[in-house]
């Protein structure tokens, strides 16, 4: 993106107070119904400030600029309205925090990079955030992608030859009035169910995704979906090294910000949609109001690993937080690299020698009768 500084235009007048109060309003409607920022709009957002405030330009000149090169409608309404209330005086953190878009954790970085002076590096450490942030996720899929194509064309095949090829079998079977072995009784009784009942299945399917998403910001929803996934061999022990990765990544932004631990284990509570790792923080929060260490607090919930453990206490005996939390973020980031490419790795097989044996039982269970039929002909 080419930024023009000849395009900055001076801010315009407002009339009145009214209307300031109604655009005002009429802006914040449409950001909560729309949600125009996404980690990935955030990313270069924050980095495209950061690289105008340390290039010398001014906060209200670099938002202008932003805003002329932004080609996304919803999100260049927001940015105006936060350049507008900056233009009628508010602070940066200020103008951001009336919408649900920014979390408390931009808010406050963005409010200590006021009072330090230190807003291009503040700007610098979001836009590197949410780069990660995006990386682990795009990994996460990636990691996903094909063991999930697999396993769905798996399915459908399978489905397939219960649907049509079985009834096939079967009719022969009836017409020579062959007696039936066990197990391939049970494929054409499974046979028979995916055929009567296929539609309640889909149906049942639907259901379960159409509940998913009305269902996903209620807590106990979120408590029974991600302790299943914790417990999916190799998935659950990726997703939890994804968000540690996720959790040491912004302890270590908020400690380099001097956010008192306390206040940053609450902030990164917010951030982090993870309930085992949520609930543990909250838990954490509460022993350290009450006088306990942060490593004391931490070894108290299975999530963290005794390395942590171990390096937390190392810096809060030597004073060394924002580093050790530097170390931790980049081990684990590292850890979800090799564990991303060890995952879509060992699934493959799995998946497929799981299809292979499922088939095979199915082809198996139909010519068993027709190897008897051959020695009555």
């Amino acid at each position: 993106m080419a930024f023009q500084l000849d395009n900055i235009q001076p801010s315009k007048t407002i009339n009145s107070k009214a209307s300031t109060n109604v655009e005002s309003i009429l802006n914040k409607e449409i950001v909560v119904l729309k949600k125009p920022f996404s980690n990935k709009i955030k990313e270069a957002f924050y980095g495209e400030l950061s690289v105008l405030l340390n290039a010398g330009i001014t906060l209200k000149q670099a938002l202008e600029l932003i805003v002329n090169s932004q080609k996304n409608k919803k999100t260049k309404v927001v940015l105006e309205a936060i350049l507008k209330a900056i233009v009628n005086g508010e602070s940066f953190s200020e103008a951001i925090q009336v919408y649900k878009d920014f979390s408390d954790y931009e808010y406050h970085s963005i409010r200590i990079g006021e009072e330090t002076g230190t807003i291009p590096k503040i700007a610098q450490q979001l836009g590197e955030f949410y780069a990660k942030k995006n990386e682990q996720r795009r990994q996460l899929i990636n990691a996903l992608t094909y063991p999930s194509i697999i396993l769905s064309t798996a399915i459908l095949v399978v489905i397939f030859m219960l649907q049509f090829v079985v009834p096939m079998f079967q009719d022969i079977f009836k017409q020579q009035n062959v007696e039936l072995p066990a197990i391939t009784q049970f494929v054409v009784n499974l046979s028979n169910v995916v055929r009567d009942y296929g539609w309640l299945m889909l149906l049942f399917i639907f259901s379960g995704v159409v509940a998913n998403l009305l269902l996903k910001k209620k807590e106990w929803h979120k408590r029974m979906k991600d302790n299943l996934l914790t417990k999916i061999p190799f998935v659950g022990k990726f997703l939890k090294t994804v968000y540690l990765s996720q959790f040491t990544q912004s302890m270590m932004l908020l400690t380099a910000s001097k956010v008192p631990i306390v206040e940053s284990v609450n902030l990164v509570k917010k951030m982090i949609d993870f309930y085992p790792l949520t609930k543990a923080l909250n838990d954490v929060e509460h022993q350290i109001v009450k006088g306990q260490s942060l490593s004391n607090s931490l070894e108290k919930h299975d999530i963290f690993d005794d390395r942590m453990i171990t390096l937390i206490k190392v810096s809060e005996e030597t004073n060394q937080t924002e580093y050790i939390f530097t170390k931790l973020n980049t081990l684990y980031s590292t850890k979800v690299q090799n564990s991303s490419k060890m995952l879509s790795t060992l699934l493959e097989p799995f998946i497929i020698i799981f299809i292979g044996v499922f088939v095979g039982f199915i082809l198996i269970a139909m010519y068993l009768p027709m190897f008897k039929l051959s020695s009555i002909i």
